[in-house]
């Protein structure tokens, strides 16, 4: 048993904020029902309310239970190939467990499934996503080592993960609710549409 794990789980599931590795980048998360910790996410970050923000799953499952709806295409051509790794898919979201403030007030979520046993882990023994954007204040930059977190940020929140990222590199953001699919940020995935 992981203490630290364990210790992250409680942490969330008592409306906390951590910060931890994925594969990608240092995220900073919590609860995806719990609105009093997104409001605080979100302060903390400084990240404007019109900016969905990115949720981690640890299982296919947990994600069609947040989107509306999955085309067979979708998990055939990106689900399948590149999860878990560094592909955020964008699809419509289901509003009623989804708040307004995690879609940007908008009606789509940008989910993933990171490459990370101990993130995923995390999710999992949690029960529900937990909200991923980068450990960072919004508009500086994105953090791949555990120095480079901002110092206001560590001290802000309720614990810290200890860890590596292994691709040091952004997701790739894929818009599914177009057609054709849409690429909104091009990062570790190279995808061909």
């Amino acid at each position: 048993m992981n203490s630290d794990i364990d210790k992250a789980v409680q942490i969330l599931n008592s409306g906390g904020i951590i910060i931890f590795p994925t594969d990608t980048a240092f995220g900073i998360g919590c609860r995806i029902d719990r609105i009093d910790a997104i409001e605080r996410l979100f302060n903390l970050r400084q990240r404007p309310i019109r900016m969905a923000t990115p949720v981690l799953v640890s299982s296919i499952e947990m994600a069609k239970k947040y989107w509306e709806s999955l085309e067979a295409n979708v998990e055939e051509k990106l689900i399948k190939k590149y999860w878990p790794g560094a592909l955020t898919i964008v699809l419509k979201a289901r509003k009623d467990l989804v708040p307004s403030l995690v879609r940007g007030g908008g009606g789509n979520i940008g989910i993933r499934m990171p490459n990370d046993k101990q993130i995923l882990e995390i999710i999992e023994k949690t029960g529900v996503p937990i909200l991923g954007p980068s450990a960072n204040i919004h508009g500086e930059q994105t953090p791949y080592s555990k120095n480079m977190l901002n110092k206001y940020l560590v001290q802000s929140v309720d614990f810290v993960l200890e860890g590596e990222c292994s691709i040091k590199n952004a997701s790739t953001v894929v818009d599914c609710t177009k057609t054709p699919w849409q690429i909104l940020r091009k990062g570790a995935v190279e995808l061909k549409i």
